[in-house]
Formats: structure tokens, sequence, C-alpha cells
């Protein structure tokens, strides 16, 4: 491993709440990441879909804004530059979504619109928590492996096993050669908390909601007092990451 390399941080962060919510710290931010660009990598990792994370970063991120990953669909997708990484995509093929998807819709519940599904994913309308169930318990009695996520709101994910915004933070780490104890995840909801659980460190941002601040993993989370951006610039000040 070469020193630029043992030198190297991989910064991973969700989008909404965490890095947008105060352009001005964003762009401060931003600003000062550039001055460490191949130091302090950055891969943004988000549960909505691609083209939903494209719009944000056109309408609110800097003009110049360029992460070195993006991270999409709860941990499906791994884009590097414009090219989504076939190695990602090929850990998932096996994956038996379309008998998923065929379950599912023989118990009445229909499938979200196409933006919102991908190759690991799968993701449904489904009223409540009893008929969430119903679906883990047939699921299983199919032998059908799925990660399930219900938001209480009448959306459920399923995505495959081997996929997940923790999953993939970590094959992002590896395909960059970020080595052990040097990846730091931010975030402001109860959906990073696997990202906090898997990262080195975490920084929980101070407009963090509080299913996260009560369960993040205490030894290695920074709790930032600033919200948003500023929180996570907070935070890598305070990890050594940036200067203060």
């Amino acid at each position: 491993m070469s020193a630029r390399q043992e030198d190297q941080w991989l910064i991973v962060s969700d989008i909404d709440d965490t890095l947008t919510g105060d352009r001005n710290a964003l762009d401060c931010l931003w600003e000062t990441m550039q001055s460490y660009r191949g130091l302090v990598l950055l891969a943004l990792n988000s549960s909505r879909p691609a083209a939903s994370v494209d719009a944000t970063i056109r309408s609110e991120f800097p003009p110049d804004f360029a992460p070195d990953a993006i991270i999409t669909g709860l941990g499906t997708e791994i884009r590097i530059g414009s090219a989504f990484m076939a190695d990602w995509s090929r850990q998932l093929e096996s994956w038996p979504r379309q008998q998923i998807v065929d379950l599912v819709l023989r118990f009445g519940h229909r499938l979200h619109p196409d933006e919102f599904q991908s190759r690991g994913k799968a993701s449904f309308a489904v009223p409540d928590a009893q008929a969430v169930d119903i679906l883990l318990d047939a699921l299983a009695d199919e032998g059908l492996p799925v990660q399930a996520l219900y938001t209480g709101e009448s959306d459920l994910d399923f995505i495959a096993p081997e996929a997940g915004k923790d999953k993939a933070m970590m094959f992002v780490a590896r395909h960059f050669g970020v080595p052990q104890g040097r990846v730091i995840a931010a975030g402001d909801s109860g959906n990073d908390l696997a990202m906090f659980e898997a990262a080195d460190r975490a920084i929980a941002v101070g407009n963090a909601r509080r299913e996260l601040r009560h369960r993040a993993p205490r030894y290695k989370t920074y709790f930032a007092r600033a919200a948003h951006a500023a929180g996570v610039h907070e935070g890598l000040q305070a990890f050594g990451v940036l200067p203060s």
C-alpha cells in the first residue's frame, strides 16, 4: 500500500438533512474538502433512487461538486463517476427478485413506480405492519431471502441480503483501498444506523433524529452541535480529518 493510501480517509454521508439543509455550510465543507482531494474521499449514500439523487445534486449542491462514489437505492447501486460498478451489481444477480415480486403481488399489494426499483431492491405499498408480517412469513415459507425495511407509512422495501447502505459503504472502501480504521459515516436518521455500526467512526449531525441519537454506538460516534453540512464539517475537524 502506498503512503498516499495509508493516509486516506473515506467519508460516507447520507444526503437529505445531513449534507443538505444549509447551502452555505455545504459550500464551505466542499471548498475545504477540495483542498484534500485524494486524501479525503467522499461517497454519498442515499436510500433514494439514482435519478432522484442526481436531481438533488444538480439543484442543491455546488456546481463543481463531484463525489468519489454515489450509493443509491438503499445500498443496491454504486456508481463511480457515471458508471455503475459491475462487480457490485454481479453480487446481486442471483437474488430471486422476480419470485419475490410475484409473491407480494399475489397478496394484492402494488409495486412502487419503476424509478424506485433496482436489481437488488423491490419496493411496495403495504398498508400496515400486520400485512408486512404476513408477507415475511410467506417469503420465509418459500425460502426467499430478503432484508425488509418498513417505514410505518406504507412503504415496504425488500433488498437482497448482500446489499445495504452498510455493505455498499464497505465495498466502496475496499475498492479505493482505504485502510481499516479510516471509514467515517455521517447521517441524521435511523436508516443511517447500519452505516454507523459498520464504519470505524461516525458523525451524527446536530439535527439528527431521536432514533439515531439514542441508538448510535456512543464509543465511536461524534455528536455534532452544528446542523446539516456544518455538523459533518465539525465532526471531521473533531476527528482530525480536516483542520480546525
